[in-house]
């Protein structure tokens, strides 16, 4: 999407992530796509990434606070270690 100001653009990406049962590969496979999408993008462009990730941040965040405000609930599981990542 185009925006009026200073043709900065909107970007949207939407995905759906293997479930934490999925083998090693796939989720590897999934995640490179998803970094080369993001690293195509422009600095001044804004990007949006949403989806589902399939992913428990947990309450302890630390070094990660940028990903998620107050709103953690248990424990990070496999999938959530990936998308932190």
């Amino acid at each position: 999407m185009n925006t009026k100001k200073e043709k900065i653009k909107l970007n949207v990406v939407k995905c759906y992530a293997p479930t934490n049962d999925s083998n090693d590969e796939t989720k590897e496979i999934f995640y490179n796509r998803l970094q080369s999408v993001l690293d195509k993008q422009k600095n001044k462009d804004v990007v949006i990434l949403m989806g589902d990730f399939n992913a428990k941040i947990g309450l302890i965040k630390r070094g990660f606070e940028e990903v998620m405000g107050q709103q953690g609930l248990g424990t990070v599981n496999e999938n959530g270690g990936l998308f932190m990542d």
